[in-house]
């Protein structure tokens, strides 16, 4: 039994721990992209500074990703695939109406877009849409208009359902998202000399919102 316990707290063999380091290498990299991104610019930031800044060999970045746009790309990815299965799952919610989701979303929307990672890619893209528009395009088709399809998919079902009146305010998922990246700009820009109270201007778009909306 003693010696069961011995080889129990043994610390993880040489292969272990590199086979581990592999797995984690990924999201390293995207992390040390993310923060070489806002710091230098998606122009001034190659991926050798990737590399080094994630600590692996310059060579090794290019067995994951070939490109900086490749780079820049997973990292959306990373950063709004998780949001967007949440804001998805919502609609599966089987007891909730269409004004609870929607408060759902609404609320999940502003909370993530400014978290740091989202908000420092809104950054990123502010600086650097007119040099890349590629990089404004694929974060609208892979963020922007899959969270516009969601939306767009509860005030469909709540007009269906009788809960929502068919107007400009539900035709239009614009009004629900564009706050919340509002929000995130503000938290870049103006947040040292006029801070938002992210729970009251929540509080304050939802009843925007939910008054126009409801029947």
């Amino acid at each position: 039994m003693a010696s069961h316990k011995m080889r129990m707290s043994e610390p993880p063999k040489p292969a272990t721990r590199q086979r581990r380091r592999k797995e984690e290498r990924p999201g390293e990299i995207l992390a040390a992209s993310l923060t070489l991104f806002s710091e230098r610019g998606f122009s001034a930031t190659r991926l050798e500074d990737v590399a080094d800044r994630a600590g692996i060999a310059k060579g090794t970045i290019y067995l994951y990703f070939q490109t900086k746009e490749d780079l820049f790309e997973a990292v959306v990815r990373d950063a709004f695939a998780p949001l967007l299965e949440r804001l998805t799952g919502a609609l599966e919610l089987p007891s909730a109406n269409s004004a609870v989701i929607l408060r759902f979303i609404i609320e999940t929307l502003y909370r993530q877009m400014v978290a740091t990672e989202k908000r420092e890619i809104l950054r990123l893209l502010i600086a650097e849409a007119k040099r890349f528009p590629t990089l404004v395009s694929f974060y609208h088709r892979e963020a922007v208009s899959r969270g516009k399809a969601i939306v767009a998919e509860i005030l469909r079902r709540g007009i269906e359902s009788g809960e929502f009146r068919d107007g400009p305010a539900t035709r239009y998922p614009e009004v629900i998202i564009g706050p919340a990246i509002l929000a995130a700009i503000w938290k870049l820009v103006f947040e040292p000399v006029d801070p938002m109270d992210l729970d009251e201007m929540i509080e304050a778009h939802l009843d925007l919102v939910l008054n126009s909306i409801l029947k």
